[in-house]
């Protein structure tokens, strides 16, 4: 005999609560996700700042060969700044649509218990 998924369990529905843990789960993942990437975000702000540094010594000491080398990895540095501060801000956009979902899921639950969602 197999379970009954549709069975009531404190507070709703198993599949209710069997969605509630997975999204939940998966919120706490983006969270992880979005921390890494915030780490990684400060970091790479720090490489362009260093790179940008590098050739503005570079270039206050006339090194022009230096200063075109230090220009084109200043700007691959900003470059690699911006695709991780995309994925930083897909991640973040992800988390929000995750919250709300949790949100809009949990009012419905209540909406059907009877409870107006004010509560």
């Amino acid at each position: 005999m197999g379970s009954d998924l549709r069975g009531e369990v404190a507070g709703g529905s198993v599949v209710h609560t069997a969605e509630f843990i997975v999204s939940s789960a998966r919120l706490a993942e983006l969270y992880e996700c979005s921390a890494l990437l915030r780490r990684t975000r400060v970091r790479a702000e720090e490489i362009v700042d260093e790179a940008l540094a590098l050739l503005t010594e570079a270039e206050g000491r006339g090194d022009d060969a230096r200063a075109r080398e230090l220009r084109e990895q200043l700007e691959t540095a900003r470059a690699k700044y911006c695709q991780v501060l995309n994925a930083y801000m897909v991640i973040l956009r992800r988390i929000n649509e995750e919250r709300q979902e949790i949100l809009r899921a949990q009012l419905e639950r209540d909406q059907i218990e009877g409870l107006s969602g004010a509560a």
